[in-house]
């Protein structure tokens, strides 16, 4: 759409408006080979499995992981209608490594003889569909992202409440060691997941307000701002609630989960590098502390640094389970022994924390740098959706969304490969855990809904042409 204006004294002087306008088909034109990719990917996967394990497809599961591809059409169905500027990568790659992980967890249920409904896999299945149609309803209800800007400190306190929750009396529960579930009405839920959506939130609204004088006031030393006494309220409480969260839910991967969230936001409102020194000198002397008064975060230094010390890995709660996951991935070697030809049954909690090593041994280092590459272009992705941001609020938002995954996942693998202490996290929309599924697919669909509002305003172009 042209409009041209001339200047009476001035014939020569044409200036164009020229209004770009998107077509909206065409990202989802884009998206639609990719989704289908996915899918024949995803019923590939299980197909081998089934072969590789038991030497025979099993039609039903086959017809199970098919539906789920068929809630992702309907997904992609619902973008042409209510975001259809939406990034077209984001869900065909969530959509690919939740697929993969079930094909894994489908492979041990066959090794430990689990079928029907006691399946992990099934289950797997029936939570993925769950929060599909969970995360597509929140995709419709929330047509614009500034409206939770507006409800930043209900976020707040609905974060808090879902931190404090596995500490009740009588609905929470102690699971390996960690006090991060609860039990209602027959199911077990871990509302940390949902309430790292809440802080996000939260932050992003918080830091859009303060950040000024979180910014350019403080005292200068060694060439770096520092904050006033005054201004370190909120990265002190912040650090006070995963050291709680440490403490008292015995979680390290949350706690560090929580604080780098916090971290990386204040980083991208305030550019002062400060504010990070702070924080990582505040978190690991915390850890530190930690590591020297209580025996769970003791244990995990002691098995990260002595893993293949025969004490260690004989011990109650040693090093047993790390040492078996770097054994299965040494097996695989660069191409993997196969899917469903491998051992990783041996691996307690292969299915959840400890997927990362079964696709490792599996697929081989190739099948896991390519997942590893899945997550870093739905990261990258999400971070394009940050920084191209229409509004401040709406650039804090998705890059702390988009940091939650990359953290997530490198605290995850980092403890699997022994980079890092093992922690309790699980791999976004890969590991089995229904609260996890729902969680990040939440997240998945925020980044849609914020790449939709980046895209959807039309760019105003002035040219200009003289005599």
């Amino acid at each position: 759409m042209t409009a041209t204006a001339e200047r009476s004294g001035v014939p020569s002087l044409t200036t164009t408006i020229t209004l770009k306008l998107r077509q909206p088909a065409r990202l989802r034109n884009v998206e639609l080979p990719l989704l289908l990719f996915a899918i024949g990917m995803i019923v590939g996967a299980m197909a081998l499995v089934e072969l590789g394990a038991q030497g025979s497809i099993d039609a039903g599961m086959l017809g199970l992981v098919a539906g789920l591809g068929v809630l992702g059409l309907v997904g992609h169905v619902i973008l042409r209608v209510s975001a259809p500027e939406a990034d077209p990568f984001l869900l065909p790659i969530a959509l690919l490594l939740n697929g993969i992980g079930i094909a894994e967890i489908s492979r041990l249920d066959i090794a430990a003889d689990r079928n029907g409904w006691d399946a992990f896999g099934v289950k797997q299945i029936v939570w993925s569909g769950m929060a599909m149609v969970i995360a597509f309803a929140v995709l419709v209800a929330f047509r614009n992202h500034r409206i939770l800007q507006r409800y930043r400190y209900i976020a707040m306190f609905t974060g808090l409440v879902l931190l404090l929750l596995p500490m009740l009396p009588g609905i929470g529960q102690t699971v390996n060691g960690a006090r991060v579930w609860i039990r209602l009405a027959g199911f077990s839920f871990q509302p940390g997941e949902l309430a790292k959506i809440a802080l996000a939130v939260f932050f992003a609204g918080y830091l859009v307000t303060a950040r000024d004088s979180l910014s350019m006031v403080g005292r200068t030393f060694l060439g770096m701002r520092f904050p006033r006494v005054r201004d370190l309220g909120p990265i002190l409480v912040i650090w006070a609630s995963s050291m709680v969260v440490l403490v008292f839910q015995r979680d390290l991967g949350t706690s560090l989960l929580y604080f780098g969230l916090f971290l990386v936001m204040i980083y991208v409102a305030t550019a002062r590098l400060s504010w990070v020194l702070l924080g990582l000198a505040l978190f690991v002397g915390g850890a530190l502390a930690a590591s020297r008064l209580l025996t769970y975060v003791q244990g995990r230094f002691q098995g990260w640094l002595d893993a293949f010390s025969p004490q260690v890995y004989n011990r109650q709660g040693g090093s047993y389970q790390l040492v078996q996951g770097i054994f299965g991935m040494a097996d695989g070697g660069l191409v993997g022994t196969g899917l469903g030809q491998g051992r990783p049954q041996v691996t307690p909690l292969a299915y959840s924390d400890f997927i990362v090593a079964s696709l490792g041994e599996e697929l081989g280092l190739i099948g896991l740098f390519a997942i590893i590459g899945l997550y870093l272009l739905l990261v990258s992705r999400g971070f394009r959706i940050g920084f191209n941001g229409q509004d401040d609020f709406g650039r804090l938002l998705g890059v702390g969304l988009s940091f939650v995954i990359a953290l997530q996942v490198f605290i995850v693998v980092g403890g699997v490969t022994r980079v890092i202490p093992l922690t309790g996290l699980t791999t976004p929309v890969l590991a089995a855990g229904g609260s996890s599924l729902v969680a990040n697919w939440i997240i998945v669909v925020l980044l849609l809904r914020l790449s939709d509002t980046v895209r959807a305003h039309p760019r105003l172009v002035l040219e200009g042409s003289g005599p």
